[in-house]
């Protein structure tokens, strides 16, 4: 027994791998089976045609085989009937013959109508399969694009996800970074605020102590006037009584001046309205 010499190449995988969906599914496809009624009708006619030429055929041969029997047998007897027999077969054949070539001429006919239905319905065919191979075609195209969008997709979606993180990132930077600006500011404010503070209420201390000790030299300065005034009193008060004795006399004398002006007084006339009269 020979051997068969094994065939070198790519295996079967390698040959397929990297290949698009879209062809795989195109050869997996077969081309639908297309049944013309048309095709059906002719080759029905064409088998009728060749039937009734082969049954047509068969009955001039036999035809041509009694013919032939019957000139034997009309030339040997010489006798009327049997040449008369050996005539009928002759036309016979001959009609039969006509037949046949009738026949033969339908036949041909059906088997051309066969053939040119044929052809029409392999082109419908083939048209069919270029169809389903289109829409196949479609489908699998459909299939990868779906599959390439959410490729696509995730890959702009990491993407515009990354870009927007350093967009927040730089936002979020200079936020932070403004926002240190004005808390530095602030604190150096309220810094400025409490030392302005402390400034003042060193200086209202300073003002309180300032008053505290003037009015404490204040009352030194009337303790030292109120000790020279008592000490002043003390030396006057001998002469002091001296007066008050002189003074009783003094009020007695102005008592008596004041009673003698008074009935003066008494008598003068009253302004007014005159009293009823009894």
């Amino acid at each position: 027994m020979a051997k068969v010499a094994k065939k070198r190449g790519r295996p079967a995988a390698a040959k397929n791998a990297g290949r698009p969906a879209a062809k795989k599914v195109a050869k997996s496809v077969a081309a639908p089976v297309v049944v013309d009624a048309a095709a059906a009708k002719a080759q029905k006619a064409f088998d009728k045609a060749a039937a009734n030429l082969a049954a047509i055929v068969k009955s001039v041969a036999d035809a041509r085989a009694k013919a032939s029997a019957a000139k034997v047998t009309a030339a040997k007897s010489k006798k009327p009937v049997d040449v008369r027999k050996a005539a009928t077969a002759k036309a016979a054949v001959a009609k039969v013959a006509e037949k046949a070539s009738a026949a033969k001429q339908v036949a041909a006919d059906a088997k051309a109508v066969l053939a040119s239905v044929k052809t029409l319905a392999a082109a419908k065919a083939a048209e069919a399969a270029a169809i389903a191979k289109v829409v196949a075609l479609k489908d699998a195209l459909a299939s990868q694009a779906e599959a390439d969008f959410a490729k696509a997709s995730a890959a702009f979606a990491a993407r515009w996800t990354k870009a927007r993180a350093a967009a927040d990132g730089k936002k979020v930077k200079a936020a932070a970074k403004k926002l240190a600006v004005k808390t530095a500011a602030a604190e150096k404010k309220a810094k400025a605020k409490v030392k302005a503070a402390e400034k003042k209420a060193k200086a209202k201390a300073a003002t309180v102590a300032k008053k505290a000790a003037a009015k404490a030299k204040a009352a030194a300065k009337a303790k030292k006037v109120a000790a020279k005034a008592t000490k002043t009193a003390a030396k006057a008060k001998p002469v002091a009584k001296k007066a008050a004795a002189k003074k009783p006399a003094v009020k007695a004398a102005a008592s008596t001046k004041k009673a003698a002006k008074k009935p003066a007084k008494a008598g003068a006339k009253r302004r007014g309205r005159p009293a009823k009269k009894a």
